[in-house]
């Protein structure tokens, strides 16, 4: 049975205390916390470490063991301002006695709290509501007519100081939270009447530490003051005078097993779900009024319909119903896609049944809502199917399936907890213990089978299970949140885009300026100017303008969900095309999932060596005593059989073996039959009766084995192995074992399987053979997965001496039985992925939890790194870990004469005597990696330079041995050297890297990988680069489509710019045909080009405003000004000129002007889109996009038409002025030119100006000078 602990408790807790934020918080008072890390450094000095004990994630709290930093920095990093340096860290007020009469005297005004769990700092300042200041922003909504209340609605920080009182944390009506990304919340207080004692909702942890804290002194809470911010409570804490989490709750009644048993009564529940809230994972579900006004009232749609009333005052009726219906239309859809979006979630986030409770001493049902800590129910209830909170099981057993929160599908087994496990438990601690975990049901997964006790007359006979944490505080609870709230996206692009807009609405104003000056000038009547001036801001900054971000996205989410990719994050797909660094999981990803056994090498004495490899169980133990060499003593082959069919956490659940896969291979292997052990009624005084009958294997029908027995005798025992007690696979001793007793013998064995690294701590040094390093060797640096097997023998094994076993003792003094091999093949796909992603320039990276030598060999195999070149990997001779002065050796894994430098990690040369003509030789070390085991990992973040570090994390390729944390913690040091990551794994123990990397890709099913932006339904690494090559082609139609839309604006603000010279304009049904029929499906379809089948070497930009976009965009736009500057000109030199006629009360359209304009300004919006249509190597030729050279050739064909012989009908639609038919041409030939002056300088001229500029600008002032990224320079300082 798979082990609960790298799964359910790492993946979810992986998260290490983070440095403090350099965000500029608007409502923390930095002074104040200076003093109060002043005052609170001398208290600590007097007690001692005074927030040891804290069970909330404070900032500076809930760092692991070995992560804590003095007391001196960690109350500096705490974070809050309180009122006075000399405040008392405990004291005793209530709201009435508090003295405000000094400003803030009467207690902190804000804090700063770290929420580990969720990697998120935020800050929470109190406030009342001023009379004064309410009143005048009601006022200001009035007198605006609602234009103050939007104002503020976007500006709300601008609120907050008008209607706001900075107050006390005990005493505010409202706080303001604000996190490190800056993002703003306004919340309310819950104010409850409570009238209980303190640690009835802090626990008994805050009296530690204190001297003047008596046993006794438990203050009463009157109120019970608490805010909900992202589903997460917290409560005030009267005497701390903070809020603080309310999650980490522990009863200070919870001291043994017999006490968790108790239940609760009826009033004591209605107590805690005051505290604790209901047991529901219920997210709110916004109204349909409230989504329209969310939507409604987002800038970019108060934009339009400024825009619609605009034009509607403009007589631009046609216009303005179009983008009224199309902005209707696109707030609908946005409507119900989120409505169905949240419904879905809410849909699988929810789960409600009817659960089976002890209350008031009785057994009821309630519904599983009503659920508080420490209410006990049955597990065994046939209507429980799923686990409806997280819990610990107190009786009988389960199994249950915890894939929807990991992904790992592997049945997990849970066991009764027992005391010295109880004590272990430790709400506030950043991950669960081991031993805890192992008894501990997590809310969300699924109930394979619950069993009974022994005992039918112990508590019914019902498995029963009792609360610790309900809703949004389980691990499931935990797992919404992070897909609710996903971390923002820092990716550049976004920034830009939104600064790029804010500079482009600068130059509107300018145009509005000059425009109102200009008319003024002319005469015009006061409505018209205003009109036409504002009419500008929508020409430069037009509407649609935000909505061309999303057009690449789109068509790439579209286009990998027909490839079984799904994505959960839009805003990643862009960030995918910027990957440097991939990192893999082993197994599972880069090879298959299931391990086969490849044979049994058994250690045979006296010989003191290994047999050969037995590729079959009747190799490993013939039946029969004829078949056997007589040369050879089987006693091993029988023991390491008996340890594969026997050592194993397996369950039979409806005739199936479930449990780790290795295992079912394993036993599978053996052919024999399992029968899991049942409960039995005790019937007598004898011990061994009254308890389970154990779980028994049994070779398979027709096979005996008579090593052990007299061949004369006529009575001959069925062999049955019952297995009295096992000692389930603990991953910091990496081994597992049982105690075994043959039916009708008085003695036993123990039988123990683990890792081969942990051999020579448990086994008589006498047992191994000589070849033991040898041939582990040829198997690891084969790929191959080696498992160690031991035993020994116990005369006269009672039932009493068995459960008094420790595991010290059974585990110790063991002999050396032999080797079972896996093998563990390549999927199909990886090599040619990863030779495709090596040529595109990616860098590769194994990260897995597998040995070393293994690890080293896949990524050979899967060519991940060099097979010819050297690998060096890191050793202690010196230490270890935990030690800070440890000192490591760097050798080649194939020829330990070849080091690097423990300083520089270059490589040194091999001595003189060294003969070069062996394999792997001095020419072979140019291109050298490294391959890192967890423990010298851990020690090198913690303990080595800096320089160390980074040139590690540059030049390893493979990580082995490492735990989720690590992994996780690997993403992100490679972000901190300016790497842009990607993580791909199955999902098992991968979470934590998943949601940390860049770009996360689970290989799982879409519940199982909640924690990834991307999954994949295709289970192998295809999806990388297809996540690759789509990121590319949407961040390059992005970026294409966004410049369009620029010089779109730029065009029609020039035509507009030369029409308001002489009070002219564009058409009501000009604009529409230039908006609608051209703007409109073109830059829709530029976007339908496909990604660019080949990797390319060459990364897109992602910077909008970077001199290699602004010098191109910026060219195109003078080439355009300058086209119509001689269209305009040119115009009015001819005979047949119609000039505008000024009418002071309104434009006038029908000029020569505007017929040249608009007609110029038609074959300029359909070019350029050609010459913005990027090809490859990043997406598809503009040929093989037929929508789109569709759309080209139909809207040329509409413009040449409207130029040479338009319709009547569409000549006055259009307000079209007559022209010469030379002049028909020469606008044919202008706009030629245009096209191809514009084509050829975004090939060839602007790319090479902006570089050039680039160098002068460098040369004038060298801090210009692009900042390279810091792996890079790494990279260059460790070239040889």
């Amino acid at each position: 049975m798979s082990e609960s602990v790298p799964t359910s408790i790492s993946s979810f807790a992986h998260r290490r205390a983070r440095a403090d934020s350099t965000t500029s918080f608007t409502y923390y008072d930095e002074d104040r916390d200076s003093e109060e890390g002043v005052e609170e450094e001398a208290i600590a000095e007097e007690y001692g470490d005074i927030e040891e004990f804290d069970g909330y994630a404070e900032e500076g709290d809930d760092l692991e063991e070995g992560e804590r930093r003095s007391i001196s920095r960690r109350r500096k990093s705490s974070g809050y301002s309180r009122s006075s340096p000399g405040a008392p860290l405990l004291r005793r007020r209530s709201a009435s006695s508090t003295d405000t009469g000094d400003g803030w005297r009467g207690g902190r005004i804000s804090q700063k709290i770290y929420i580990l769990t969720e990697d998120l700092t935020i800050v929470v300042a109190g406030f009342k509501t001023s009379v004064i200041g309410f009143t005048v922003y009601v006022t200001l909504c009035t007198i605006t007519l609602g234009l103050a209340w939007l104002l503020f609605r976007w500006l709300p920080r601008w609120k907050v100081r008008i209607v706001g009182t900075p107050t006390p944390l005990g005493e505010c009506d409202w706080v303001v939270i604000e996190n490190q990304w800056g993002e703003f919340a306004v919340l309310s207080i819950g104010n409850q009447s409570y009238g209980r004692s303190l640690s009835t909702v802090f626990g008994d942890l805050e009296k530690a530490g204190h001297r003047d804290y008596d046993e006794d002194d438990d203050p009463v809470i009157k109120q019970l003051r608490s805010l909900d911010y992202r589903y997460i409570r917290f409560c005030y804490h009267p005497l701390k005078d903070k809020f603080v989490l309310a999650n980490t709750w522990k009863d200070p009644a919870w001291t043994d097993i017999r006490a968790l048993r108790q239940g609760l009564d009826s009033e004591e529940r209605d107590y805690r779900e005051l505290v604790f809230g209901k047991n529901l994972i219920d997210i709110e579900e916004k109204s349909v009024g409230q989504l329209l006004v969310d939507e409604a009232f987002h800038p970019f749609y108060v934009f339009q319909i400024a825009s619609l009333l605009l034009w509607s005052l403009d007589q631009y009726y046609y216009y303005a119903a179009c983008i009224f219906i199309i902005s209707v239309v696109s707030i609908t859809t946005t409507l119900v896609e989120t409505k169905a979006t949240m419904k879905r979630l809410r849909d699988v986030s929810r789960f409600e049944c009817d659960v089976r409770v002890l209350r008031n001493g009785f057994w009821r049902y309630v519904e599983s809502g009503e659920l508080v800590p420490g209410d006990v129910y049955e597990v065994t209830d046939p209507n429980l199917t799923q686990i409806p909170c997280d819990s610990l099981l107190l009786s009988g057993d389960c199994i249950v399936n915890e894939s929807m929160l990991t992904g790992e599908s592997v049945p997990v087994s849970k066991t009764p907890i027992i005391d010295e496990a109880l004590e272990l438990l430790n709400l506030s601690a950043s991950s669960i213990h081991p031993e805890v975990a192992r008894h501990l049901l997590f809310c969300g997964t699924k109930v394979i089978r619950a069993r009974r006790p022994h005992d039918d007359g112990d508590d019914e006979a019902a498995a029963l299970a009792m609360v610790i944490r309900t809703g949004f505080n389980t691990t499931k609870g935990a797992l919404v949140r992070s897909m609710l709230f996903p971390k923002p996206s820092g990716f550049k692009f976004y920034r830009d885009s939104f600064r790029y807009i804010s500079v482009m609405a600068g130059i509107a104003m300018v145009g509005f300026v000059a425009s109102f000056i200009n008319f003024i000038h002319l005469g015009l009547e006061w409505h018209l100017i205003v009109v036409r001036a504002l009419d500008l801001i929508t020409i430069v900054v037009p509407p649609a303008l935000p909505a061309t971000l999303t057009i690449g996205t789109n068509f790439a989410l579209s286009r990998l969900k027909g490839k079984q990719i799904f994505c959960i994050s839009p805003q990643r797909v862009n960030v995918g095309g910027k990957l440097d660094v991939i990192c893999f999981d082993k197994t599972g990803t880069l090879t298959e999932d299931g391990l086969d056994v490849l044979g049994v090498r058994v250690a045979q004495l006296p010989a003191n060596r290994f047999s050969d490899i037995l590729s079959d169980s009747r190799d490993v133990l013939p039946g029969a005593s004829y078949e056997r060499d007589p040369t050879v003593d089987y006693g091993a082959n029988k023991a390491i059989l008996y340890t594969m069919a026997t050592c194993h956490s397996l369950r039979l659940i409806d005739n199936e073996l479930l449990g780790d896969p290795l295992d079912v291979k394993m036993f599978q292997f053996t052919g024999w039959n399992f029968e899991e052990g049942e409960q039995k009624s005790g019937g007598g005084d004898d011990e061994e009766h009254h308890t389970l009958s154990p779980s028994v294997a049994r070779p398979p029908h027709g096979m005996e084995y008579d090593i052990d027995e007299d061949p004369n005798s006529t009575d001959r025992r069925p062999i049955e192995l019952g297995v009295l007690k096992s000692f389930e696979f603990v991953s910091q001793l990496r081994r597992a074992s049982v105690v075994v007793r043959q039916f009708g013998s008085p003695s036993g064995d123990v039988y123990v399987k683990g890792a081969p690294e942990c051999m020579r701590d448990i086994c008589r040094p006498e047992s191994f053979p000589t070849d033991y390093e040898d041939l582990l060797a040829y198997y690891t640096h084969r790929g191959f997965r080696v498992i160690a097997c031991a035993t020994k023998a116990i005369p006269k094994l009672s039932w009493v001496k068995v459960q008094k076993m420790k595991r010290e003792e059974a585990e110790s003094g063991l002999n050396f039985i032999g080797f079972i091999i896996f093998e563990n093949k390549l999927k199909s796909r990886t090599t040619d992925v990863i030779d495709e992603l090596g040529r595109a320039g990616i860098r590769k990276v194994m990260c897995t939890g597998d040995n070393i030598l293994t690890a080293i060999s896949v990524a050979r195999e899967c060519n991940l790194i060099d097979k010819t070149a050297h690998c060096f990997v890191p050793h202690f001779v010196e230490g270890d870990s935990r030690t800070a002065l440890a000192r490591l050796s760097w050798e080649s894994v194939d020829n330990p004469i070849f080091q690097l430098d423990e300083n520089t990690l270059k490589p040194l040369p091999p001595p003189a005597e060294y003969d070069a003509s062996l394999p792997y030789d001095i020419s072979n070390l140019r291109n050298y990696s490294m391959a890192v085991s967890g423990d010298v990992f851990r020690w090198i973040i913690d303990f080595a330079s800096e320089k160390v570090l980074r040139e590690m994390l540059v030049y390893g390729q493979v990580f082995a041995r490492m735990s989720p944390d690590e992994k996780h913690e690997l993403v992100e040091k490679l972000q901190s050297i300016d790497y842009c990551c990607g993580f791909c794994g199955d999902g098992a123990n991968d979470c934590g890297a998943l949601k940390a990397a860049d770009v996360g890709i689970s290989l799982s099913e879409a519940e199982a990988s909640v924690a990834a932006p991307f999954t994949s339904r295709v289970f192998d690494i295809s999806c990388v680069p297809e996540v690759i090559r789509e990121g590319r082609a949407a961040l390059v139609t992005s970026f294409s489509c966004f410049k369009y839309m620029s010089l779109y604006s730029a065009i029609q603000f020039t035509s507009v710019s030369f029409l308001y010279a002489s009070a002219s304009n564009l058409g009501d049904f000009q604009f529409l045909f230039i908006d609608l029929l051209l703007i409109l499906p073109i830059a829709i379809f530029m976007g339908w080009s496909g990604a660019y089948p080949i990797l390319s070497r060459k990364r897109p930009t992602a910077s909008l405003v970077s001199r290699k976009v602004l010098t191109p965009l910026l060219g195109q736009i003078a080439i355009c000004i300058l086209i119509q500057f001689i269209g305009f000109e040119y115009v009015q030199r001819q005979p047949w000129y119609t000039p505008p006629v000024l009418d002071k009360d309104k434009s006038n359209s029908h000029n020569s002007e505007n017929t040249t304009l608009f007609l110029v300004s038609c074959y300029q919006y359909i070019l350029s889109a050609v010459v913005l249509s990027v090809g490859p190597p990043f997406r598809q030729s503009m040929a093989q996009n037929l929508p789109f050279v569709v759309a080209m050739v139909v809207t040329l064909l509409i413009a040449t038409y409207m130029l040479l012989d338009p319709a009547k009908w569409l000549y006055e639609l259009m307000e079209l002025t007559y022209m010469s038919m030379d002049f028909k041409f020469f606008i044919l030939v202008l706009a030629a030119g245009g096209f191809v002056c514009s084509y050829g300088s975004e090939k060839y001229l602007l790319p090479r100006l902006a570089r050039l500029i680039g160098k002068i600008e460098v040369w004038v002032n060298p801090k210009w000078k692009k900042k390279r990224k810091i792996y890079k320079v790494i990279q260059e300082d460790l070239r040889i």
